[in-house]
């Protein structure tokens, strides 16, 4: 019986389980997807492939982005919700209860503005309804199989698309991290019942660093257009000039570059009539 044994408490013993894989280290991101969105910026009035709604393509297109020199807006970090898509090396570490050796909580570190998360492991439920809400909001996270799977809640209002596209402190957000040797790939689901009509669901990929750094990132707000006070920059209803340049570049019809949630399908393609010409681009 013994003999028997053997060969099954090898298995036991020896095989990795799913808390021996770990995401630590730090990771470079890999923009071969929607590069230009996440460098240098999206168009204004580009909104195609994503499940906008009308309350959120009128938020967009009041969106000025001389707001970014308002001194309050300056150092502002990028929400959970948009802090993988964007620049900057990450960070990751698992902190682990120092006598169980269980893992309690992983923080992870995006350099731009010094973005720092905490997701909890331990299983702690999420905060009452009327907590503060944050950036980063509240991170539970558990492994299923060899896959960190973390949901966000406690979110400030925050944006989709560095053009104006905006999030409400109503949505959530859920995150899968997959680790194939030197590569993580990151999925994240976006619910949000204020601006989009379905999840929005978007991936993003990072590299492995063996000799990682980051660099702390200072930050302070300073005055660069002088303004009377409370003057905030923006575009009323009907007035924004610039949504239609986006469209005319591309020669993309008004029902593509809004956006909206039949935007994201192949077959949408084949619902837009033939267009004329647009000459040279």
């Amino acid at each position: 019986m013994t003999k028997r044994l053997l060969p099954l408490l090898w298995v036991l013993c020896c095989t990795p389980v799913h808390s021996q894989v770990t995401l630590a280290g730090y990771w470079d991101p890999i923009y071969w997807e929607d590069s230009e969105e996440r460098i240098s910026g999206p168009a204004l009035g580009d909104y195609a492939g994503l499940p906008v709604n009308d309350a959120a393509r009128l938020r967009a297109d009041s969106w000025d982005a001389s707001l970014q020199t308002l001194p309050e807006h300056q150092c502002v970090p990028h929400p959970a919700t948009y802090g993988f898509r964007g620049v900057g090396t990450l960070r990751i570490e698992e902190q682990h209860d120092s006598e169980s050796k269980q893992l309690v909580k992983i923080d992870t570190w995006i350099n731009w503005q010094e973005q720092h998360r905490e997701i909890w492991m331990d299983g702690r439920p999420s905060p009452p309804a009327n907590a503060l809400h944050t950036w980063q909001g509240f991170s539970r996270g558990h492994y299923e199989g060899d896959v960190l799977v973390v949901e966000t809640d406690h979110l400030k209002v925050g944006w989709i698309r560095r053009n104006g596209l905006p999030l409400s402190d109503q949505a959530t957000l859920k995150e899968y991290f997959f680790r194939h040797e030197q590569v993580l790939t990151h999925i994240s689901i976006i619910s949000d019942p204020v601006y989009l009509s379905e999840p929005l669901v978007r991936s993003d990929g990072f590299s492995y660093a063996a000799n990682g750094i980051m660099a702390p990132y200072p930050c302070r707000a300073a005055v660069e257009i002088p303004r009377a006070r409370g003057e905030v920059p923006h575009h009323l209803p009907g007035t924004n000039t610039f949504l239609n340049e986006y469209g005319a570049r591309h020669c993309l019809p008004a029902t593509a570059e809004r956006g909206g949630a039949k935007t994201a399908l192949p077959e949408f393609m084949d619902s837009l009539e033939p267009l004329p010409s647009c000459g040279a681009r």
